[in-house]
């Protein structure tokens, strides 16, 4: 086996064309500044994390505030366990941990979400499947490495950002594709690795989650190639590792803070259902679950569905007096702290949710981990089994106090519906010879693309080329491009030139 420095090195160059002096410089440092200054990141300021900053009347995270902080949290984490002695060894020995390697990593993670949030990768998925017939289908984080990766078109115009390997592996949550890489795969194993199961609608389809698309897969072999040997095919990278558990407690603070901003966290709601539990846990764990199905109103019946759900995909971790401990935990700092003072805008207001912010992420990277010995479930950077049990807990008011709202649920309808049709409206624009030459010269490229990847003896090419490039173009819009495109080609809009085309 190669010495701990050789991958290292290798990693440095591998997939970056950028020239010596870059390299001397600091390559990763480099990568962090294309993502930064790439238009791809600036868009993320139009992306919907969860609920539209422009529909919420009020500062919410979207895809570049949540970028932004996991980039944060991440690079905490990667100087905290650096400078530890007790993992120097270990790092080594899986291929090294660099915080600008994690920071660039995390900045990039989220480039291929399209508009509304996972609403939308949902869509895309769909449509891209169903209706255009791509295999592959769309998955955000396989959009986010296509964007990246360094594709040709006609061998002068690169449309990636050049990344180094090192940063390019620390991007893949999910080192695999959907169906085929590597061999055996993932979805195959018992237990399957997180992300790795098919969506239960559709066991055949593949992996729900995947890294990357068939087109970028010699591009996701390059990245990892350095670290053969010393870590799994499936396995995230140790920075990889630490990117994923940075965008975990991200999400589960800054979540809480944006529906408490909104005024759609009460306190009564959230207090009711841990309560309930806390006083009741020993009756609600004697139920079977067919009963348990049968109390779904009732105040505690859906977080011990979450206890129960725990104990069944993540056994590894799992236990009933941590997660009692976390309950009681969250209900003291959320319930007792956080929702007792209504928000009013008030710099105290926003004070006390920035101390809020503050004590949990400092908690959460002060717990964090490395084993040599994963879980299947898990990577190589952990969080501590209490701090498990506390992001699962914040995870799960989020789902039930926001995302099974009726009126988010309305909201969403209608977004599905405008990306349905947007799709239908380029596909009719892109089979009209007439209008050839007057094709958004972005998607014209992408058609181009996407012929250019494929064999020439692939069934239906250009038609799975055109498909390709129609995700490729509608993932690359924001929110609100989405709704200005779809009202510029059904003539609801009044403006004759529109932003939209501009990409």
């Amino acid at each position: 086996m190669e010495s701990a420095a050789e991958p290292r090195a290798r990693r440095l160059f591998g997939g970056s064309a950028r020239a010596l002096g870059d390299l001397a410089a600091n390559p990763f440092r480099a990568d962090r500044d294309r993502i930064v200054g790439s238009p791809f990141f600036a868009r993320l300021g139009g992306v919907t994390q969860v609920i539209s900053p422009v529909g919420s009347g009020l500062l919410v995270h979207n895809r570049l505030t949540h970028s932004l902080k996991v980039a944060q949290v991440a690079r905490a984490i990667a100087e905290r366990l650096t400078a530890d002695e007790r993992w120097r060894d270990l790092l080594d020995k899986l291929g090294g941990l660099d915080p600008d390697v994690v920071e660039a990593a995390a900045l990039a993670h989220d480039l291929g979400h399209p508009p509304f949030g996972h609403l939308g990768e949902r869509v895309l998925d769909r449509l891209a499947r169903q209706r255009l017939g791509l295999s592959d289908g769309f998955e955000g984080n396989a959009q986010s490495y296509r964007i990246v990766t360094s594709t040709e078109i006609r061998g002068a115009a690169t449309t990636g950002l050049d990344l180094t390997a090192a940063v390019r592996a620390a991007m893949l949550k999910y080192p695999w594709t959907r169906l085929d890489h590597p061999d055996p795969h993932p979805r195959t194993m018992d237990p399957p690795p997180r992300g790795a199961t098919p969506p239960p609608d559709d066991p055949d389809s593949g992996s729900s989650k995947f890294g990357a698309y068939r087109t970028e897969l010699d591009d996701l072999r390059q990245a990892r190639e350095p670290f053969a040997g010393r870590i799994p095919d499936w396995q995230q990278t140790v920075e990889a590792s630490v990117m994923d558990t940075a965008d975990d407690i991200a999400y589960a603070i800054h979540d809480v803070e944006d529906f408490y901003r909104v005024g759609v966290l009460q306190q009564g709601s959230v207090s009711a259902e841990l309560m309930a539990w806390q006083r009741e846990s020993g009756h609600f764990r004697a139920i079977t679950d067919a009963a348990l199905a049968t109390s779904a109103r009732r105040p505690g019946a859906a977080i011990e569905r979450l206890r129960r759900q725990l104990h069944r995909k993540d056994a590894w971790i799992a236990d009933d007096d941590a997660f009692a401990a976390a309950v009681e935990h969250v209900r003291e700092e959320l319930v007792d702290g956080l929702l007792a003072m209504p928000f009013d805008g008030s710099i105290e207001a926003e004070q006390y949710v920035a101390r809020f912010s503050a004590r949990w992420s400092t908690r959460f990277v002060e717990a964090i981990t490395v084993t040599d010995q994963p879980s299947v479930r898990s990577g190589y950077v952990l969080l501590g089994c209490a701090q498990w049990h506390e992001v699962q807990v914040l995870k799960f008011v989020h789902h039930r106090f926001v995302l099974a709202r009726p009126d988010l649920a309305l909201h969403q309808r209608g977004q599905a519906r405008l990306l349905g049709t947007l799709v239908e409206a380029l596909w009719e624009w892109l089979l009209d010879p007439e209008e050839e030459s007057r094709l958004p010269r972005r998607l014209h490229d992408l058609v181009e693309l996407a012929e250019a990847e494929l064999h020439p003896r692939t069934p239906d090419r250009i038609g799975r080329a055109r498909g390709r490039a129609i995700v490729d173009f509608v993932a690359q819009l924001t929110d609100g491009q989405a709704v200005a495109m779809l009202d510029a080609l059904s003539g609801r809009s009044g403006a004759l030139w529109t932003d939209a085309f501009v990409l």
